[in-house]
């Protein structure tokens, strides 16, 4: 009996040590969230009844990376939101700990810099951690079915002159062309998310 106890006391150590999976993957399927944008109003993913598919992306105000991706994230949507692809901007920040990342300030912020697609809050952080964002810009490309098509960076230089590969483009492109992603996944690169404290 004592030996069957310890197996069971093993096997239970074994499972509680099993890496519990955070976030989406290539391939899953996300859930639709319902949050608010800095012009007040609530906004979701089945708002966007003619949409082919997403480009929802974690960003912030304050983190340099962001800061550096500003007018590529601006051209991404000029460039998509007619083809059916929209950017959606969500900034998961904790205000206690970035205070640049304030409600208050994501207003200022998307009217000094003309954004023209959905600013949104992630107030509980819950949508950053249910996604498994890690980054600001962390960016998501979903199918119209909300399908993970792609997860990483916008491209693969934070200089916009150095930049040889177009990530996003390349997998709004292929899915726009009912083709395969050619690279579905690459490494978020900027700041870490501020996350509030435990």
């Amino acid at each position: 009996m004592k030996k069957v106890l310890s197996l069971l006391a093993v096997a239970a150590l074994l499972v509680a040590a099993a890496p519990v999976k955070e976030g989406y993957d290539v391939g899953d399927k996300v859930a639709d969230f319902k949050l608010k944008n800095v012009d007040g109003k609530m906004v979701s993913l089945a708002d966007f009844k003619t949409a082919k598919g997403f480009i929802v992306m974690f960003d912030c105000n304050t983190c340099p990376v962001s800061k550096a991706y500003n007018e590529r994230i601006l051209a991404l949507n000029k460039k998509y939101a007619s083809q059916g692809f929209p950017v959606i901007a969500i900034n998961p920040n904790d205000p206690t700990v970035s205070a640049g990342d304030s409600f208050e300030k994501m207003v200022d912020y998307a009217k000094k810099k003309g954004y023209d697609f959905p600013y949104l809050v992630d107030e509980t952080q819950n949508v950053a951690k249910a996604f498994g964002a890690t980054n600001t810009p962390h960016v998501y490309v979903l199918t119209k079915d909300l399908t993970v098509a792609y997860i990483g960076s916008i491209d693969n230089s934070r200089d916009a002159a150095n930049v040889t590969k177009k990530y996003v483009e390349e997998a709004v492109d292929a899915l726009l062309a009912g083709k395969e992603v050619p690279t579905p996944k690459t490494k978020a690169v900027g700041c870490t998310i501020k996350w509030k404290p435990a």
